[in-house]
């Protein structure tokens, strides 16, 4: 169904739109700050939009086309967002595009990250990952409250939207879990 209305212009930018948006409230819940103690600064809700963005790509990966081109189109919408929020924090024109590279480059560097200890189910490399990119803590072992709370979320994220078809992406949206289900005390 999605993919019929996929092909048209203007119904093609709402789809993405809609996910863009969906992918971005899961990446300001609430909870991934105040419960999962995902920093609530600037470079905080960049690891966030990064996370989710990336475990959305790894579900459209997953799926049969359209889904590559909607994975493209989401990237693309998360990069003009980027810019538009660099231009709007006061980064001058000139000084955008180094910017945009380097936040390329922390984008791809964090799916390399995440991909493969989430097909691998590497717990610690995941928990370690999280500190060292979304805690800032080289020092912070991966076995630390709240990477261990982070990874079960994504961990629990990427599964629910491994079961999810394009329809269901798009449709009703992705199911992200409740970010605080997966904090520390109340994992079983």
């Amino acid at each position: 169904m999605i993919a019929r209305f996929f092909r048209r212009g203007n119904a093609r930018r709402s789809v993405i739109e809609a996910l863009h948006l969906r992918v971005n409230a899961a990446s300001r819940e609430a909870a991934l700050y105040e419960v999962l103690a995902v920093p609530d600064t600037v470079e905080g809700r960049f690891e966030s939009l990064v996370l989710h963005t990336v475990l959305m790509l790894r579900a459209l990966d997953r799926l049969p086309a359209p889904a590559p081109d909607v994975a493209q189109d989401l990237v693309d919408a998360v990069f003009l967002q980027l810019d538009a929020a660099l231009r709007e924090l006061g980064v001058g024109d000139i000084s955008v595009p180094k910017r945009m590279k380097k936040l390329g480059a922390a984008f791809y560097g964090r799916a390399g990250q995440y991909g493969p200890a989430l097909d691998a189910r590497d717990g610690p490399a995941l928990r370690a990952a999280l500190a060292r990119n979304v805690f800032g803590r080289e020092t912070v072992g991966p076995d630390a409250p709240e990477a261990a709370g982070l990874a079960a979320y994504v961990q629990a994220a990427d599964d629910a939207l491994a079961r999810a078809d394009l329809d269901g992406l798009l449709g009703a949206g992705p199911a992200f879990p409740d970010p605080a289900a997966s904090a520390p005390g109340e994992r079983a």
